[in-house]
């Protein structure tokens, strides 16, 4: 499956425009990740970020997600088991272990993007000033994006084996340079 192809059945499922900018957030933080670990997987990279969270809107629950989207994917489509054990992964509760750099980069990069999103709409100047220093300082601030899973984002960070201050710049700057397309 293509980024495109990936794009158009995100969509498809998903009609929250927060939603659907979550996804190509989490596409642009895992499309520089694998720029830096396997820059000839890219593709295959994006489009597990473009998925992730492909049923989530229609189907929240720990019962159903990401199971429902899951299983559409594996018998209507060519993604393959790398992807679909990378988006199984992603939800902690599912109990996918994360074993390839595909899977620890998803983890790793779904919960900060989205709190990326948070930081940037009190921000006069959004996404085009913002620094880690920014970002660490609002993850210590428990009530602002609340929802956000702060022990999914140390534990990510964890997993991957970066630095905080880094794994947050690498997510920026993926997010900056896709900034028209996520409206940052």
């Amino acid at each position: 499956m293509t980024p495109d192809e990936a794009r158009s059945l995100m969509n498809h499922w998903t009609e929250s425009e927060a939603l659907r900018i979550h996804m190509e957030s989490v596409a642009a933080c895992m499309s520089a990740y694998a720029d830096k670990l396997e820059p000839d997987q890219k593709d295959r990279w994006i489009v597990a970020g473009l998925l992730h969270d492909m049923d989530y809107e229609k189907h929240p629950s720990q019962e159903e997600h990401p199971f429902v989207a899951i299983e559409h994917l594996r018998n209507n489509t060519d993604v393959d088991d790398e992807i679909i054990t990378a988006i199984l992964g992603h939800a902690e509760y599912s109990g996918t272990p994360r074993q390839t750099n595909m899977a620890k980069a998803l983890f790793a990069v779904d919960e900060l993007a989205g709190f990326i999103v948070a930081c940037c709409k009190v921000r006069p100047n959004g996404i085009s000033d913002l620094a880690p220093k920014s970002v660490k300082k609002k993850l210590k601030t428990v009530a602002f994006a609340a929802a956000v899973n702060r022990q999914d984002i140390a534990t990510g960070i964890e997993e991957m084996g970066v630095e905080q201050s880094e794994h947050i710049q690498v997510c920026i700057d993926a997010m900056r340079a896709e900034s028209e397309r996520l409206g940052l």
